[in-house]
């Protein structure tokens, strides 16, 4: 239950700065350095993988689309589509950063931090 109470409260916080650092993002991709635009698209895309595709937070959408390829239809409907843009960019995602999922899983990182 304190997961949870701390979890809302931190997110009543959150919410507000990510909806200002979204339009921040849209105006930085614009007119901003392109780095600082890819970071803001890397943060968005590691959040969407967490809370939309219940992924991991430290991986990207198309690393847990390879992940997941041969068990989930969304999964393969992201390859097909990120593979117009770029050939195998899912698994070239996965193999840049299952070496930091395995790090995590095996250090217990991803586990509940407040009892």
């Amino acid at each position: 239950m304190r997961e949870r109470l701390a979890g809302f409260a931190l997110m009543c916080l959150v919410v507000p700065l990510a909806v200002v650092g979204y339009l921040m993002l849209v105006w930085i991709g614009i007119f901003g350095p392109n780095a600082r635009g890819r970071a803001g698209v890397r943060a968005l895309d590691h959040f969407v993988n967490a809370t939309v595709f219940n992924g991991y937070a430290w991986e990207s959408i198309s690393s847990h689309a390879w992940r997941e390829r041969d068990r989930k239809r969304w999964a393969r409907t992201v390859i097909r589509i990120t593979d117009w843009f770029q050939k195998n960019h899912c698994q070239r995602a996965n193999k840049r950063e299952q070496p930091v999922v395995d790090q995590i899983v095996k250090s217990g990182l991803d586990k509940q931090t407040i009892f």
